[in-house]
């Protein structure tokens, strides 16, 4: 065969088949080749030796995806690769989806780092996240992208929830940009739904509060008796939800765990009689180590469905109070609260019941501040158990109303 002294892209596709693979030499670029297959389909290779003299062929791609100019170019950086003991081409990165970048850092940041919201933060990415943008490549996802699906969010679940969904995305994106010199967040200022400002809470029960909601409680099972051990001890509802029979002595003292990159918690507590009690009226559930038993071996979850039910209950009950005194029922209303008001709620009955403000935050679990927090290591056992039962004292003076008292809801602040 005469050797051409050039080859077009109109030469590379008049190239015919034969019995058998053959290759046929770029004559302007030594090393080059177009491979042709008995089929008919053609790609352009590369030749060269590596440093210990093996002979290395590498596919540059189809013909019909690269001109002959182009093919050439990435056949000269391929063959000085090879003769350099590289491989013939740089490794493309992986184009990683959404669930890929999820995935990792899930792994690598929440699991490792031991954040207390892995299951929430969880929840809300196979939820929301991982529904819409699973399979969606990462680097392709917008500004625009999220701001369309916090507005889902936001009609469906509320502005809070979206917040929530917000925050998830930022810590993925920030996470992700913190390792890859090419990736910019497409976060901006601006996209909350909601003023984290106006989010702060001020919020307790008054005694009519109390006493409606304590008495509702008593009637209410599983969650009822969570609600009124909020009440009685200040502590967190995780804390309660999660609570073991082993962490409670025979003596009534519940150790209450601390785990990493936790809050500060109250630490051993002397429950008053009145704690004591609702603990034991619980029912042990096979071999769940919980006091509020959940699904399986897993503690008290409902959280949301549970508040929901226990406020539907708390209106009809107080609007049935009203039928009887003979006022208008409508003009009954629950004003808004969380079971964590109770918890502030409790702070301020023990200010009211003569705790000493640096007990009442012992008791809370809150680090106290300055000198005295750092060098201070008395565990103020006693102090804390004398704060609870008069928290619980004063308690009982406020669900035990004189008669004929009229039970309202104050409007929350």
């Amino acid at each position: 065969m005469t050797r051409r002294k050039s080859l077009s892209d109109h030469g590379v596709q008049n190239l015919k088949p034969r019995s058998a693979r053959y290759v046929f030499a770029d004559p302007e670029l030594g090393g080059h080749y177009v491979r042709v297959m008995p089929t008919g389909s053609k790609s352009f290779v590369a030749l060269a030796r590596d440093p210990n003299g093996k002979q290395v062929w590498a596919t540059i791609g189809a013909t019909d995806l690269y001109e002959i100019d182009k093919s050439r170019e990435l056949a000269r950086e391929a063959i000085k690769r090879i003769r350099a003991g590289l491989p013939a081409f740089e490794e493309r990165p992986k184009a990683e989806t959404f669930k890929d970048v999820a995935d990792d850092w899930l792994k690598r940041h929440v699991r490792q780092k031991g954040l207390r919201s892995e299951a929430e933060v969880t929840r809300l990415l196979n939820a929301h996240l991982l529904s819409t943008w699973k399979d969606r490549l990462f680097h392709s996802i917008r500004r625009s992208d999220v701001a369309a699906l916090l507005d889902e969010v936001e009609d469906d679940h509320g502005a809070r929830q979206a917040d929530y969904v917000l925050a998830i995305v930022r810590g993925i994106m920030n996470w992700y940009a913190a390792r890859h010199d090419d990736y910019h967040p497409p976060i901006a200022r601006g996209m909350r739904r909601t003023d984290p400002n106006s989010r702060k809470r001020d919020r307790i029960l008054d005694d009519d509060e109390i006493r409606a909601v304590w008495k509702q409680a008593e009637s209410n099972g599983t969650f009822g008796a969570i609600i009124r051990l909020a009440l009685l001890t200040a502590q967190r509802r995780e804390k309660i939800g999660s609570m073991k029979w082993e962490a409670i002595s025979s003596d009534g003292v519940w150790n209450v765990p601390s785990e990493a990159r936790q809050k500060g918690v109250g630490g051993a507590l002397q429950l008053p009689e009145s704690a004591r009690k609702i603990v034991a009226e619980q029912s042990r559930v096979g071999e769940n180590p919980y006091v509020f038993p959940g699904r399986g071996d897993g503690h008290f979850q409902g959280w949301s469905p549970c508040k929901r039910r226990f406020n539907e209950k708390l209106s009809a009950a107080l609007r049935k109070e009203a039928v009887e005194r003979g006022d208008d029922p409508e003009k009954v209303k629950v004003e808004p609260w969380v079971v964590h008001d109770l918890r502030r709620t409790a702070r301020s009955l023990m200010s009211r019941a003569g705790v000493r403000p640096d007990i009442a935050e012992r008791v809370m679990g809150h680090v106290i501040s300055g000198v005295e927090g750092v060098y201070d290591r008395h565990s103020y056992r006693d102090e804390k158990a004398d704060a609870l039962k008069r928290l619980s004292a004063l308690i009982e003076t406020i669900v035990s109303p004189s008669p004929g008292k009229i039970v309202r809801f104050r409007k929350s602040r």
